[in-house]
């Protein structure tokens, strides 16, 4: 199964300040663990909200708002395609990436993961 780990934004990422270089070392190292073992498949971070933009459908009308998003503990900071045996390892593996930040944040940082599943609708439904 895959799954897609999303990590929220907080008010520093969406300032646009980088993440503490112990911070990315340690993810460094995580990351390279899990792509050695197969189970990371793709990750990487996302531009702060205001570089981006929503595109939205009411009425049968498509409009489109640019960032910054009011809600920046609703953005997404950065994201991990995993391969995982069940939802329990993707939590695992999940909380082993949140421990990093607790590790090298402090213990006054306060973090959100999110987990889902990924669904295959096309050709390639093997893939999971």
């Amino acid at each position: 199964m895959r799954f897609m780990m999303m990590v929220k934004a907080d008010a520093d990422y969406e300032a646009g300040k980088p993440p503490k270089p112990e911070l990315m070392a340690a993810i460094g190292t995580l990351s390279a663990e899990m792509q050695r073992a197969g189970v990371l498949l793709e990750n990487g971070g996302l531009a702060p909200s205001a570089q981006g933009a929503k595109v939205r459908v009411a009425r049968g009308r498509v409009s489109v708002k640019d960032g910054p998003f009011t809600e920046a503990k609703e953005v997404v900071g950065g994201y991990a395609i995993l391969r995982a045996g069940s939802r329990q390892e993707a939590i695992e593996l999940g909380k082993r990436f949140m421990q990093i930040h607790a590790d090298t944040m402090g213990s006054s940082w306060e973090g959100e993961l999110e987990i889902r599943q990924l669904l295959d609708f096309g050709p390639e439904k093997g893939s999971q």
